[in-house]
């Protein structure tokens, strides 16, 4: 079973889905859907419309330089039965999926570690700006006072602690 490549969102095309269209010069354009088939017939550019994984990746919404996206390249000849083979392959699936996964969850808290960090700017510059609001000028003007204590009454409090 052979799994296509959208042209214009590079999501994946099952046999017997999708739109095929054939240009004059014999160029094959896939398409998973009808949405993605009129907005190429309307001459849009993938990396300008924001669903698209062109635009993700030109815009680091998604990860671009991963190595284990190599392993999706279309391979076009055929490869010999080998059991050994075989159960190797299955192996590195399970660690590529895993590595995938680490990586992504790498790659979301990142993403959101600058958003944190652009939120806690937001918030003190907004404090500086609004001060005059938290504090209240006639707090910072009051004298301090001092209050003197005897030491009978010091030794009273004492007792009547314990």
């Amino acid at each position: 079973m052979r799994l296509e490549k959208c042209w214009f969102c590079s999501s994946t095309v099952y046999p017997g889905h999708g739109i095929q269209f054939v240009r004059n010069d014999a160029k094959i354009f896939r398409f998973c859907r009808s949405k993605c088939h009129k907005n190429f017939k309307m001459k849009r550019n993938p990396r300008k419309v924001k669903w698209t994984k062109a635009y993700r990746r030109l815009h680091g919404k998604d990860m671009t330089e991963d190595t284990t996206f190599e392993f999706e390249r279309k391979r076009n000849r055929p490869e010999r039965y080998d059991r050994n083979l075989a159960e190797n392959t299955l192996k590195a699936i399970k660690k590529i999926v895993k590595i995938r996964n680490d990586r992504g969850i790498k790659h979301i808290e990142k993403r959101k570690m600058g958003k944190k960090l652009k939120e806690r700017k937001e918030a003190q510059k907004e404090l500086e700006q609004g001060i005059h609001l938290v504090q209240a000028p006639s707090v910072a003007t009051l004298p301090k006072i001092k209050v003197a204590v005897h030491q009978q009454q010091a030794e009273e409090n004492q007792a009547m602690e314990e």
